[in-house]
């Protein structure tokens, strides 16, 4: 299924309780955002998490949603109402937070490395229009698959995909740095068994991996994770640099490979039985 907010892969009956979520994968760049911004497309493209889409475009027996438009344009990371007074005409005097204060609210100010993305503000209207066309039917749809999986199988594993830059983690001679980072809000937003389950599926396939931190998980880990209620959440970032080159976001030589074996690892999420609370409590 496509629509103007993301794409739709799914079977007609999915076979895993698993749902599959890439928010800021989204490449689809407008002729009018692109002239509207003092950033040329490659800089525009550095808050992309860049073709992590591609990783699960096979169903793996469970539906997968990715965004279309890119992070840039709107962050579907973050809740609605966080709109950026600094960029947002009519924004003034709602709520703020770190992230809108770093340019980074529902509607983005800046890019990667703090670049602007535009000079001036936009309308609240314009941000409306932004959030009426792509962000809430991207969470509509999100919704309806995370609760029709609940009613077919009582549980769902909301998987949202993401990717990390290798800026992200400290370097040096004597520093281990993870290359996949998982986050559950600190235990809060997944079922301990699950996070433990996709650590072990991870690590058995050879990556080093790490929780919470620096990534605990953003607004649909926290939104959606309810593990009393039968809905695990768990964000996974993946580093971007075993598989493409960030300064050109282009894809490395043996992206093939490494494809292949991170679809593996997702065909082995996807495949996770659902478990009750209740019955996995006892």
């Amino acid at each position: 299924m496509k629509h103007d907010a993301f794409h739709l892969r799914s079977d007609p009956e999915p076979h895993s309780c698993a749902v599959f979520s890439s928010p800021h994968s989204g490449a689809e760049y407008s002729d009018a955002f692109l002239e509207d911004s003092c950033l040329s497309p490659l800089q525009l493209r550095s808050s992309e998490d860049a073709f992590v889409d591609l990783f699960c475009e096979n169903t793996l027996g469970a539906p997968v949603l990715a965004a279309r438009m890119p992070r840039a344009f709107v962050d579907l990371n973050r809740a609605a109402d966080e709109l950026d007074p600094a960029i947002v005409s009519g924004a003034s005097g709602r709520a703020t937070n770190r992230r809108i204060a770093a340019g980074l609210g529902v509607i983005p100010r800046v890019v990667a490395n703090g670049r602007a993305i535009r000079l001036g503000k936009i309308s609240i209207e314009a941000a409306t229009a932004r959030l009426n066309g792509y962000y809430h039917p991207y969470h509509k749809a999100l919704t309806g698959l995370i609760e029709a999986q609940k009613r077919r199988f009582g549980v769902c594993y909301l998987f949202d995909l993401h990717s990390m830059p290798a800026a992200a983690q400290p370097r040096g001679p004597f520093v281990r740095r993870s290359e996949i980072i998982l986050g559950d809000r600190y235990g809060t937003s997944c079922d301990p068994w699950l996070s433990d389950a996709v650590a072990g599926v991870f690590k058995a396939a050879g990556f080093r991996v790490s929780r919470n931190a620096p990534f605990a998980g953003g607004y649909i880990t926290r939104h959606y994770g309810a593990p009393d209620s039968g809905i695990s959440a768990l964000q996974i970032e993946i580093d971007r640099s075993l598989y493409m080159d960030e300064e050109s976001v282009s894809l490395r030589a043996d992206f093939a490979s490494f494809r292949a074996r991170i679809a593996a690892v997702l065909a082995e999420l996807a495949a996770l039985p659902p478990v009750v609370r209740s019955l996995a409590a006892e």
